[in-house]
């Protein structure tokens, strides 16, 4: 089913200094019955951007780019959903933002960086917490079901390790017990992210997901 979505708010009576004024938020992106604004995909671009240390890139390109990593976002939020996931604790979400102070060195600092790419602490505080409810997603749905053998532990040592050891330590033969644990964590990270890629393709085969251009022009 075809949906387009617009919202037009006209400011009249007794708002004489804005009568004949619109807000306009055009819906960018549909994914189901969930809509992705224009005003939502700057945001997102404001947002990674900040915690990039990178500027905005609100070109055409930059929006394309932000409406497919939302549209990812909401198939994964819709699963939350469905499977009841609770939220990270307001802890954890203060810690991650304590972090993110820490880059700036003091709190003004950080506040300026916040004024400067046009966000909200609020609006920063909400990624965080999404991103730590993706990291949760993943570790319980797609890293148990991983399995790494001896065999790749050593192949991917052998190929990708070995040779730079021996380059910074001559003399000294590498084990690769001693980079056994580091390997195997990289090595289920790498199949998790792999499965959750598939379970992404299996998820906008599965959804109604339709793009307005003119927001992308």
């Amino acid at each position: 089913m075809r949906r387009r979505f617009s919202i037009s708010i006209m400011l009249v009576g007794t708002l004489g200094a804005w009568a004949g004024a619109a807000i306009i938020d055009r819906i960018a992106v549909s994914v189901g019955n969930r809509a992705i604004t224009e005003a939502d995909l700057e945001r997102e671009i404001r947002i990674t951007a900040f915690l990039n240390n990178q500027k905005p890139d609100l070109s055409p390109a930059g929006k394309r780019q932000a409406a497919e990593r939302m549209v990812d976002q909401a198939l994964v939020r819709g699963e939350l959903e469905a499977s009841r996931y609770l939220p990270p604790s307001a802890a954890d979400t203060e810690a991650a933002l304590q972090e993110e102070k820490a880059r700036f060195g003091d709190d003004a600092a950080y506040r300026r960086a916040l004024a400067a790419d046009g966000i909200g602490e609020n609006d920063l505080k909400a990624r965080l917490t999404w991103q730590l409810m993706l990291v949760s997603f993943i570790d319980v749905v797609f890293r148990p079901g991983v399995q790494i053998g001896d065999e790749e532990i050593r192949k991917y040592f052998d190929e990708h390790m070995r040779a730079g050891l021996m380059q910074a330590h001559p003399g000294q033969t590498p084990s690769v017990d001693d980079y056994r644990a580091g390997i195997e964590r990289k090595l289920i990270g790498q199949q998790a992210d792999q499965q959750v890629e598939q379970w992404l393709k299996e998820a906008r085969r599965r959804t109604h997901i339709q793009y307005h251009d003119e927001v992308f022009q």
